[in-house]
């Protein structure tokens, strides 16, 4: 078992999640404060729902958690703790789920790529920077200059594929 959710750490491998979890709100919590972002309890608990778990989660399930824990029942309390992370590279969001994910490399600047899970929704995030640049080269010859990618790969986790899910 690895010691966390560091850039080595194949996908899916097995890992001391505690150490992934505290490790990416530490990285969070420097980012913030090289920004001079504002991490208050709700995108606090926001960003450590999650982390809970290597898996993208919708916003009204965010939400029904941060009601269940006292922070309000209104989809803004959600949408704007989850845009504020979005918007910080403290989580991405998956467009293929209509989810969003904790970034878990919110201390580097990075173009990930997302590995889905057909079966079970786990998800693992990989450095895509050589796809990225693959992509906007191809995009120049054609004259369109590349603003934006998010990379979504669906298929089936290793314990899923042996499962024969």
């Amino acid at each position: 078992m690895t010691d966390d959710c560091d850039r080595t750490t194949p996908a899916f491998a097995p890992h001391d999640h505690r150490a992934c979890e505290a490790r990416a709100l530490d990285e969070a919590a420097g980012r913030l404060a090289e920004q001079g972002g504002r991490m208050t309890p709700v995108r606090r608990r926001t960003l450590e729902i999650l982390l809970e778990s290597h898996r993208a989660m919708g916003a009204y399930e965010v939400l029904d958690r941060l009601a269940a824990e006292g922070f309000g029942h209104q989809p803004p309390v959600a949408y704007r703790a989850l845009d504020f992370l979005v918007e910080h590279g403290l989580a991405h969001r998956l467009q293929r789920l209509n989810a969003f994910a904790a970034c878990l490399h919110p201390g580097h600047d990075h173009a990930p790529a997302f590995l889905i899970c057909r079966a079970c929704d786990k998800l693992a995030e990989l450095p895509a920077a050589p796809v990225r640049t693959a992509l906007s080269n191809l995009a120049a010859e054609t004259g369109f200059a590349v603003e934006r990618v998010t990379i979504e790969a669906l298929g089936l986790c290793p314990a899923c594929a042996e499962a024969g899910a």
